[in-house]
């Protein structure tokens, strides 16, 4: 009688924190760090790259120091950042700090057009493959962390949820800013001409005018 007595309460509680919420905020909580950590997998797998990448283009390109220190420093950057993305500022840094290291390779690829021999080299067009392809992840993983966290932040503020997230101290979260929309389901173009551009023509030259007297 008296278990009976205790399971009474705990069921009618398991009642109405099911009926509050509480457990799809828990479920949508940890879709939300699901998707975060394929997110920074993506990444990681970007900033892998990189090395082979610098030391493929270095062999080629040496004259090339300054895109080369930039990618090489941009990484560097992204490897420091200890990031929290539960909070904003720090959100905020990372995606910063992954943006730069995303310009310095587009300048550094932009580099490699000019290198014929380059281009031709079996290891860089298998790192471009893989860039390319880590590219098209990383579109799908924020693409799909975005609206992880919008379905998130959607359901713990409307009601009832909103005051069982607010008993238990569950708050909305930051999420990726994006300028463009279309950034979301678009990977970033990363191109690689297969063709030298073709030099132009020199402008014809106008007919010398016959001299008075001649």
């Amino acid at each position: 009688m008296r278990l009976l007595t205790r399971l009474i309460p705990l069921l009618l509680l398991a009642s109405l924190l099911s009926g509050c919420g509480y457990n799809a905020i828990q479920q949508k909580d940890e879709s939300v760090k699901a998707s975060w950590a394929e997110v920074l997998n993506q990444y990681k797998r970007r900033a892998d790259l990189v090395p082979n990448l610098v030391n493929t283009v270095q062999g080629f390109a040496t004259q090339e120091r300054q895109v080369l220190t930039e990618v090489t420093e941009a990484r560097s950057r992204v490897g420091q950042i200890n990031v929290n993305a539960d909070d904003e500022a720090s959100l905020r840094q990372f995606q910063q700090a992954q943006g730069e290291l995303g310009s310095a390779l587009s300048r550094l690829l932009v580099v490699t057009e000019n290198y014929p021999v380059l281009k031709s080299d079996a290891n860089f067009r298998d790192l471009q493959a893989q860039l390319e392809g880590t590219e098209n992840r990383i579109t799908v993983a924020r693409g799909r962390y975005i609206q992880q966290v919008q379905d998130y932040n959607t359901y713990i503020r409307s009601f009832p949820q909103v005051v069982t997230a607010k008993i238990f101290g569950y708050q909305v979260k930051p999420n990726f800013t994006v300028e463009n929309e279309a950034q979301i389901s678009n990977a970033p173009e990363v191109k690689f001409n297969t063709g030298a551009p073709a030099p132009q023509q020199p402008a014809p030259q106008p007919a010398p005018q016959p001299q008075p007297g001649s």
